[in-house]
């Protein structure tokens, strides 16, 4: 009876559509646990997998961009009923809020997910993201706990603030996290570097049914390029999220990171650049920044305990994410999703869902609805 059962078991398995999900950032592994929670019989392709942080080599290891990543959740609105990419990604933002505190409720803190009190401030709010926003509309909106911050308690030089409840990661914790449950559901991994996405088509005994591009790069999509971002680690926690725009169009932000994993601040944005060294002055200048930004986090002439510079690229592309469904030769089918820059954790479970309903709209592929 129990081989027969074992038979039963392992027959439907191999009925079951089979997807090759291609990078293990936390886009991929998302969608990756997304498809496995769908039915979906599931292997995840990769030259990097999570790690612990503390562990990592920072300079080989700096295209896997999910382990650099500030990882949080901070509200970026649609321009106007016309702007529907905005309004696009500000629904997958949303549905990236309820898994996340889903997960963090049913599994506490072993997700590295903690949710916290996200701050905005703003040096010049014409044109602003939040200017005109008021508490029903952002309610409206989705966005919990919204208020205006009054002005005599923002810093100097900032014009406007607010503040909501929001998410941050520890990335690695959480990556590490979404790993485990795959490979608890029955998903499987192969660690090696394709030389082309066809590659993954061959990669089984038995035929995959659909490949999901989450490479990051999109192997060779011209509009695809390297944003450099340098930021810097320091041991103290901060009991906030905070993001500041400056005048001068750059960013100030620090994200605490749960677990005892300290605090990032940050940060540049730098297109085409390459480098892989952590500038020492971009560090001073961003600590100063920062220090102005919230003075009480290292009052009383306290210094940062700094644990590392961190320098990553992340993969961005002109005109937005791509995620659409392609045919290629031989009848067969990629889902594309990647190219979402600074936005992967923000977006990543309404890009897996996304993604399902991509996967789903093949009528022989698809499979039944998740339990």
């Amino acid at each position: 009876m129990e081989s027969d059962s074992y038979q039963k078991d392992m027959k439907s398995l191999v009925e079951k559509p089979h997807v090759v999900v291609v990078g293990a950032g936390v886009v991929g592994l998302s969608v990756a646990y997304r498809l496995l929670l769908a039915d979906y019989r599931v292997t995840i392709v990769a030259r990097d997998f999570p790690q612990p942080f503390e562990t990592t080599d920072a300079k080989t290891q700096i295209n896997y961009t999910s382990l650099w990543a500030g990882a949080h959740n901070r509200w970026v609105l649609p321009a106007d009923d016309l702007d529907l990419g905005g309004k696009r990604d500000h629904s997958f933002a949303l549905a990236t809020f309820a898994h996340m505190d889903h997960l963090a409720s049913t599994h506490g803190t072993e997700t590295g997910i903690a949710f916290t009190t996200g701050v905005e401030y703003l040096e010049d709010p014409v044109p602003a993201l939040y200017k005109d926003l008021t508490e029903s509309e952002a309610t409206k909106l989705g966005i919990r706990a919204f208020q205006l911050i009054d002005k005599k308690n923002l810093p100097e030089d900032v014009a406007w603030g607010c503040e909501y409840r929001s998410w941050c990661v520890n990335p690695m914790v959480y990556c590490m996290f979404l790993l485990r449950r795959i490979c608890l559901l029955g998903g499987r991994t192969r660690n090696m570097a394709l030389r082309a996405l066809e590659e993954a088509f061959t990669l089984q005994a038995s035929n995959c049914s659909i490949i999901v591009n989450c490479s990051g790069t999109g192997f060779g999509d011209a509009a695809v390029f390297p944003t450099r971002g340098q930021t810097v680690l320091v041991a103290e926690d901060c009991p906030a999220t905070i993001t500041r725009q400056n005048q001068d169009g750059t960013w100030t932000f620090c994200v605490p990171r749960p677990c005892a994993g300290g605090t990032i601040i940050g940060g540049t944005k730098q297109p085409n650049d390459w480098s892989t060294e952590a500038d020492p002055d971009v560090r001073q200048h961003l600590l100063e920044a920062f220090s102005r930004t919230n003075p009480r986090m290292f009052a009383d002439g306290r210094q940062p305990r700094v644990l590392r510079d961190i320098v990553g690229r992340r993969p961005t592309r002109r005109g937005g994410m791509r995620l659409e469904m392609e045919t290629l030769a031989g009848n067969h089918c990629v889902v594309h999703a990647y190219g979402l820059g600074g936005r992967g954790f923000e977006l990543s479970w309404g890009v897996a869902e996304a993604v399902l309903d991509l996967v789903k709209s093949q009528p022989s592929r698809s499979t039944s609805s998740p339990s």
